[in-house]
């Protein structure tokens, strides 16, 4: 990778950061302008039921992922970090779809194929204390959840041959 490619990937991420660990600190009643001129575009939009989700994620290298939830009129509503296991729990698997697990959690760090399972498997990447860790959302053929499941994300290792 280009040096300047680097360094303009590493700024935005450290921007994209302080951003997020910003944005849950977001008051009840602040406006969508506010919320875009204050901490950026989000990485995605969501409609809702009653009004708009403001997503900010740091996946795939980062571990976390703020929703600012908006009511009809563009006024936040709450924000709040949801890679953590209170929100993992309410995935309900054989009811939840993988438009509903992206609505909660944003687009995951990576979905990965094994031959083991008939559908996708998607990973997020989260933080439990001081130990980096994997939220796994396995979906069948038509997109339907049908487990859950974390683990420990270890370090690689490159050494030398």
């Amino acid at each position: 990778m280009h040096k300047t490619s680097f360094k303009a990937i590493t700024a935005a991420a450290v921007l994209l950061l302080a951003s997020a660990c910003a944005v849950q600190s977001v008051k009840p009643g602040t406006t969508r302008d506010e919320v875009i001129k204050g901490y950026g575009q989000p990485t995605n939009t969501v409609p809702l039921a009653t009004g708009t989700r403001l997503q900010y994620s740091l996946q795939p290298l980062g571990r976390s992922v703020v929703m600012v939830d908006l009511d009809a009129s563009g006024r936040v509503i709450s924000a709040r970090e949801v890679m953590n296991t209170t929100d993992f729990a309410r995935v309900k698997p054989d009811e939840w779809t993988r438009q509903d697990v992206e609505r909660e959690f944003g687009r995951p760090a990576m979905v990965d194929r094994v031959a083991s399972w008939p559908g996708d498997i998607m990973t997020y990447r989260w933080r439990d204390a001081d130990q980096p860790m994997f939220f796994y959302v396995y979906l069948d053929s038509a997109n339907t959840v049908r487990r859950i499941g974390q683990a420990m994300e270890f370090p690689m290792r490159y050494e030398p041959d």
